[in-house]
């Protein structure tokens, strides 16, 4: 069973907020005390974090769902519920996060960098919070928001120092078999590598000081590769961060295409994924020198041939490459001088309507299903509050723009009203009508 997965998804549920409290306070002597509702906890988050220690994706592909606590609903004697727990996921660094449509969302390429997938509910305030001058004993108070919930794409690709690319059953495998600790599967037929394997090498092998550096031993490619042919679009992305390409051409003498031939191919294929590959510090090497004799390759495009078999110019090989990486790092670490790790916060979602095709509007954004989240909308002073929180969030202005008209319905979440233009005669009409109607509620209430 393979222990290394570069594609996954995730489903990621931030913690719900806790709803406030409605409240009063009941003590001796105090025959009518005030409102004294604490508020909910806020719901907690979820995170990703790149983390150098984590090698695959392997552990979302049967368990791709992570979860933050709810907040606590808050209490009388303004006792405030207790906060969610958020959770950090780990992902190996290189990780590219996408939404489950394809829209790119961040791209972990350092240790320690954070990216906000799922945001946790705000907890909602208790009926003390909506004390004022004109609103003494107010008996509502605000739900908890629910969290983020969404399923993301997680696809890895690797951060080695050198890639090897070549044709399938070209002697990738058996070469960082030879120069590294890697064991992967060896066998003499196309595609043996059906997952990336990487190995580090260490040089000299012989010395008090030794550098090393990551190679990674990518499937064949094959002609056609960039446009999906083989294994080509699955492993393509795992060559991108590679600071040093080396192409490994066959100079066996059973080989289908001459080596010329092959490094064409494979530049060809390199272009067509990404063209600025091609800018890549690059060796050229060809391979199975033991299978054939020196003057059938002498006027090959290859820098020196080698025998991953029998190590013939192994050494030479990985000096150079060893130079290249170091070139490569120096020029990355000027670069990166300044990097510090970078913490993504997704822009807060703005409200937004949109027509529902039958006529009415629907309301969306978390702004706008917060001003309407009261605990009793039956009560005329908690709809007073939800006007005046739509006033403030511009929601005449929103629905005028986009073409509503007087006497549209309009839906945020599952509250409707009928929606008038302010100042228009209908809105005044239907506001006296409204007040009206509380008038009659008042005297029936006081005659009983």
């Amino acid at each position: 069973m393979s222990t290394f997965v570069d594609r996954a998804q995730l489903h990621a549920k931030a913690g719900d907020g806790g709803a406030g409290s409605v409240s009063f306070r009941r003590e001796a002597h105090v025959p009518e005390g005030g409102p004294d509702g604490g508020d909910g906890g806020n719901g907690g988050d979820v995170w990703l974090e790149a983390d150098r220690n984590t090698a695959s994706l392997l552990g979302f592909r049967d368990h791709p769902h992570r979860a933050a606590t709810s907040g606590e609903h808050g209490m009388g004697k303004k006792r405030h519920g207790a906060s969610g727990k958020s959770i950090t996921v780990k992902l190996p660094v290189g990780t590219v996060v996408t939404t489950i449509e394809g829209e790119f969302l961040v791209d972990l390429a350092h240790h320690g960098d954070r990216f906000l997938v799922a945001s946790g509910g705000r907890g909602g305030h208790g009926n003390a919070k909506f004390l004022s001058n004109t609103r003494r004993a107010p008996a509502f108070a605000e739900q908890g928001e629910h969290g983020v919930e969404r399923w993301c794409n997680l696809e890895l690709k690797l951060m080695a120092d050198v890639a090897l690319v070549g044709f399938p059953n070209v002697g990738k495998s058996t070469l960082i078999a030879a120069v590294s600790a890697a064991k992967p599967k060896i066998a003499n037929y196309p595609f043996t590598t059906l997952e990336p394997h990487l190995g580090v090498v260490r040089w000299p092998k012989n010395g008090p000081d030794k550098s090393e550096f990551v190679m990674a031993d990518i499937p064949g490619l094959i002609e056609g590769a960039a446009e999906g042919k083989g294994l080509g679009l699955e492993f393509l992305r795992h060559i991108e961060r590679a600071k040093v390409l080396l192409f490994l051409l066959d100079l066996g003498e059973e080989v289908v295409e001459p080596p010329e031939r092959q490094l064409e191919i494979l530049r060809q294929e390199l272009g067509d994924y990404l063209p600025e590959l091609l800018e890549r510090p690059s060796l050229v090497v060809g391979s199975k020198s033991d299978l054939t004799i020196e003057e059938a390759y002498e006027d090959a495009p290859i820098a020196f041939a080698i025998s991953a078999a029998t190590h013939h110019n192994l050494d030479p090989l990985v000096g150079q490459l060893l130079t290249l990486v170091d070139q490569s790092r120096a020029i990355e670490a000027t670069q990166e001088a300044d990097y510090e790790v970078v913490v993504h916060r997704p822009v807060a979602e703005q409200a937004s309507a949109i027509a529902d095709g039958h006529g009415g509007w629907n309301l969306v954004g978390r702004q706008a299903e917060r001003a309407v989240g009261l605990s009793d909308l039956s009560n005329p002073a908690a709809m007073d509050e939800v006007v005046r929180r739509l006033e403030k969030l511009g929601i005449d202005r929103l629905l005028q723009r986009a073409g509503a008209r007087d006497g549209d319905v309009v839906t945020i979440g599952e509250f409707q009203f009928t929606w008038y233009r302010a100042g228009s005669s209908a809105a005044i009409d239907a506001a006296m009508d409204v007040e009206r109607r509380s008038r009659r509620k008042t005297r029936r209430e006081r005659s009983t």
